[in-house]
C-alpha cells in the first residue's frame, strides 16, 4: 500500500523560513565586511603613494662627460688706441685752408692745414740775400788773402758771419715750412678745433689724431698669475657694443713689476681693429694659458655653493647623494673634475636647492618617469 503523505506542521515551516533568512543575512554581512576591508586597503595604498610622491623631489640631471677644456684668466678693461697725437701749430698765422674733417683717415706727413706764410717767406728771402752777400765777400777775401792783401783775422770774421747768415736762412725756411701743418702719425681725425680764417697761436692744439688700426687693453692681474701669463698667449675679446662677435688678439707684453699697494701687475693685450673696434669700448677679455684635450667635465651649474668644499649631488638608485669632488680648470660653463666622479655618472643641474643627502628624486625627462601624484586636497569645512 502506498505510504501516506507526510504532513508538516505550521511550526516546522516557520522555523525553516527563519533559518534561511539567518543564512542570507550572514552572507550579506560577510560580503559587506570583505568589501570594507578591500576599500581600506586601497585607500591606504593611495595614501602611501601620495606621501611617497610628496617626498620625491623632481630634478634635472646631466652626465659626466669628456671634452677639451682650457685654463684661462678673465678680466675687463677699456680699449685704448696704441697711437695718439695732439697736433699743434709750430708757428702763428691765419688759417687759410683746413684740408681735413673729423672722422677722416690721414697718413703720416699729410698736410692738414695751411697757414699764412707771407711774413716767414719775406724773412727767408731777406736772410737768403744777406747770405749771398756774405758768400761773395768771403770768396773775394779768400782770393785776396792768397796775395796777402787780407789779414787772416778779417778772413775768419767773414767766415763766421757767413756761417751765421746760413743758419739764419735755414731757420727762416724752417719757419716758413711750419705754415703747412702735417700729421705726425697715421690715423683718424678724432677732434678738430680750428676753422678756416681763424688766427692760430703757436703751440696751440688744433687736431687730435688716433691710430685705430691697433688697439690695446691693459689688465691689472693678481700676482699669483705672474708665472702663467706670458707674451704671445692667445686672447679672446668680446665688447658690449658688438654682442656675439668675438675678436682674437694676443698678449703683447707683460710688465712684471708688482704694485705693492694692489698686489697686481699689468698685462697688455693687443687687437687688430678690423674697422669695427674703437677706442673707449668696454671689453671682456679671456686669456687661455693651458688646455687639456680629454678632461672629465660637468656643467658648472652642478656645483654646490659650498665655500672651500666643492661637491655635487649625484643620482644613485633614485636618491640624491652628496659627492665631494676635486676641481681642475673652470672654463665658462664647464668645470673639470679631477676626482670624485666617474664618466657617465648623473649629476643634478636643476632642483638641487631642495635636496639633502638621501633625498628621493625623480629625474625629469628620463624614460619611464612618471609625474608626481598631487596630494588630494582636504575637504572644505562648512
Amino acid at each position: 500500500m502506498p505510504s501516506a503523505p507526510t504532513l508538516r506542521s505550521p511550526v516546522t515551516i516557520a522555523c525553516a523560513r527563519l533559518l534561511g533568512i539567518a543564512i542570507l543575512a550572514s552572507c550579506l554581512v560577510l560580503t559587506a565586511c570583505k568589501s570594507g576591508a578591500e576599500g581600506d586597503a586601497d585607500k591606504a595604498k593611495t595614501e602611501a603613494e601620495q606621501k611617497a610622491a610628496q617626498d620625491t623631489v623632481p630634478v634635472e640631471v646631466a652626465r659626466v662627460s669628456r671634452q677639451a677644456i682650457a685654463a684661462s684668466y678673465t678680466g675687463t678693461a677699456p680699449l685704448e688706441a696704441r697711437g695718439e697725437s695732439q697736433v699743434v701749430a709750430k708757428t702763428s698765422g691765419v688759417a687759410l685752408q683746413v684740408l681735413v674733417e673729423v672722422g677722416q683717415q690721414v697718413r703720416a706727413g699729410q698736410v692738414l692745414i695751411r697757414l699764412d706764410s707771407d711774413r716767414a717767406a719775406l724773412q727767408a728771402a731777406q736772410s737768403a740775400a744777406q747770405m749771398r752777400k756774405l758768400e761773395a765777400n768771403y770768396n773775394r777775401s779768400l782770393q785776396l788773402s792768397k796775395q796777402q792783401m787780407v789779414s787772416a783775422n778779417d778772413l775768419d770774421q767773414l767766415k763766421f758771419d757767413l756761417e751765421n747768415a746760413r743758419a739764419v736762412n735755414r731757420l727762416a725756411n724752417l719757419e716758413m715750412s711750419y705754415a703747412n701743418v702735417t700729421a705726425p702719425i697715421a690715423g683718424v681725425i678724432a677732434e678738430r678745433s680750428i676753422k678756416a680764417g681763424n688766427f692760430v697761436q703757436i703751440n696751440t692744439p688744433i687736431f687730435r689724431i688716433v691710430d685705430t688700426s691697433r688697439l690695446e687693453a691693459t689688465l691689472n692681474v693678481p700676482e699669483r698669475e705672474l708665472a702663467t701669463l706670458k707674451a704671445g698667449l692667445p686672447v679672446q675679446l668680446q665688447v658690449d657694443a658688438l654682442p656675439g662677435r668675438p675678436f682674437l688678439g694676443r698678449v703683447d707684453r707683460v710688465a712684471p713689476v708688482i704694485d705693492s699697494g694692489s698686489g697686481t701687475f699689468r698685462v697688455i693685450c693687443a687687437f687688430e681693429s678690423g674697422g669695427l673696434l674703437q677706442p673707449g669700448m668696454f671689453g671682456r677679455i679671456k686669456i687661455d694659458y693651458d688646455q687639456r684635450a680629454d678632461a672629465l667635465v660637468v656643467p658648472r651649474v652642478a656645483l654646490l655653493d659650498d665655500e672651500g668644499d666643492p661637491a655635487v649631488f649625484a643620482v644613485k638608485s633614485g636618491k640624491a647623494a652628496r659627492v665631494p669632488v676635486k676641481l681642475g680648470y673652470i672654463d665658462g660653463q664647464w668645470a673639470e673634475i679631477r676626482s670624485g666622479l666617474a664618466e657617465g655618472a648623473q649629476v643634478v643641474v636643476a632642483g638641487k636647492t631642495a635636496l639633502r643627502d638621501g633625498t628621493l628624486v625623480q629625474v625629469l625627462g628620463a624614460p619611464g618617469a612618471k609625474p608626481a601624484v598631487a596630494a588630494t586636497p582636504a575637504a572644505k569645512q562648512n
